[in-house]
């Protein structure tokens, strides 16, 4: 995610770092020299123009426009629904440290946070599509399988366990256990939201389409502006194909929030976040430093 102050007007215009220009250079350079191209053509050959109209380009445009509208709205909303999923993560891990000063035992409290970290470290890495037992086996105290299928899951079925274990034993009532459990209840809630975003990608034929309709739009446009702009034509080609394209990338980067990209979630600055929680609560001095963004970008 990119951390920045808000730049000024130079900054603005010549700021790359987190900008979608990159991506999008070789395929607006492209249609900039088709039109560049075609405006020769047109002063070669005034009259293979002279019925091309520019009403159908203002309506496709506009419905384009309304069209990518919806689709990085929907592609925001995922980014923004995955941050939200992180922050109740925080809240519950939190929260399960507060609950948990009533215990005695301080090495069970401390296996039982560890167990939590260790889940932070391993959803991150199955977002990330990453070895899931390697990231967090410093911190998870039980020995675990990585072929065993969801190992997220099995490190909040563990904490379940030491919840039910404390219970028993009488260390803590029934009612601070039933906190515990909605605590671990909300975290499988939190695991779910995050493979349902990562796992379900926007319907293929809606983005399909959108991508068609870009294409064309701006290798067509300009034959209309050809002969009213002149030599006009291909600035106007390349901001409108710069404007389109752009949209249509930072949409695409952003329908999965879990990714490598500079403009997606700071899942391991997150991730340290609870790792300093947690050693807060159980003492430990001193804490490792929260992530900072390199070159604006925190991961």
């Amino acid at each position: 995610m990119i951390v920045r102050p808000k730049p000024n007007l130079i900054g603005i215009l010549t700021s790359l770092k987190g900008s979608i220009a990159k991506r999008i250079a070789w395929r607006t350079l492209m249609v900039t020299l088709l039109a560049s191209a075609i405006v020769l053509v047109e002063i070669s050959h005034p009259s293979y123009f002279s019925k091309v109209s520019a009403t159908p380009f203002t309506l496709l445009g506009l419905s384009l426009s309304i069209f990518m509208s919806f689709r990085n709205n929907a592609c925001y909303d995922r980014w923004y629904e995955a941050r939200k999923a992180w922050g109740d993560m925080l809240v519950e891990i939190r929260s399960m440290a507060r609950e948990t000063q009533v215990l005695k035992d301080q090495n069970e409290r401390h296996s039982l946070l560890n167990n939590l970290c260790g889940f932070a470290h391993a959803l991150n890495a199955r977002l990330r599509k990453e070895n899931e037992l390697k990231a967090s086996a410093a911190w998870v105290t039980a020995t675990l399988d990585d072929n065993a299928g969801d190992l997220c899951g099995r490190i909040l079925m563990q904490a379940g366990h030491q919840c039910s274990a404390l219970a028993e034993s009488g260390a803590i009532n029934e009612w601070r256990y039933m906190l515990l459990a909605n605590h671990l209840t909300r975290l499988t809630q939190v695991q779910a939201i995050c493979e349902r975003i990562k796992n379900t990608p926007l319907p293929f034929p809606y983005t399909l389409l959108l991508h068609r309709t870009i294409y064309l739009f701006c290798i067509l446009l300009p034959f209309a502006m050809a002969e009213p702009l002149g030599w006009m034509t291909p600035v106007f080609t390349a901001i409108v194909s710069y404007t389109f394209f752009g949209l249509d990338a930072i949409a695409d980067a952003l329908e999965d929030p879990f990714g490598g990209d500079e403009n997606q979630l700071p899942t391991d600055a997150l991730v340290r976040t609870i790792e300093r929680d947690i050693l807060a609560a159980q003492g430990v001095t001193p804490l490792p430093p929260p992530l900072e963004p390199v070159d604006f970008v925190l991961n």
